[in-house]
């Protein structure tokens, strides 16, 4: 092969990698638990961008449970945010044998 031609495919990879994670940043990815007590938003980087907690679920002799309803919808949040990034980097990706590439992101 041409090696300018691998490098032209490789910037042109690296252009489309870097416009799909600009675009995935502007997704977000809801999660609830606890019967709508808590909800967690992440975006497609998998970073937080609101939690809500509804008064109800707020017991001041209880606070373990408030703990693991907030550590549950985060948690359900980054999952699927890390499923779409895996699920979009798949259509990147496919057929370049390059399937191993979204574990370089969580």
């Amino acid at each position: 092969m041409d090696m300018n031609a691998i490098m032209q495919q490789a910037q042109q990879f690296q252009q489309k990698m870097t416009d799909m994670q600009a675009e995935l940043g502007t997704k977000e990815i809801t999660a609830t638990v606890g019967g709508g007590m808590v909800t967690a938003v992440v975006n497609g980087k998998q970073e937080l961008i609101s939690l809500k907690v509804e008064k109800e679920v707020i017991n001041p002799d209880d606070p373990e449970m408030l703990q693991d309803l907030i550590a549950a919808a985060v948690n359900e949040a980054m999952k699927q945010a890390k499923e779409m990034m895996q699920a979009e980097m798949g259509k990147l990706t496919g057929g370049m044998g390059l399937n191993n590439l979204p574990n370089m992101f969580g």
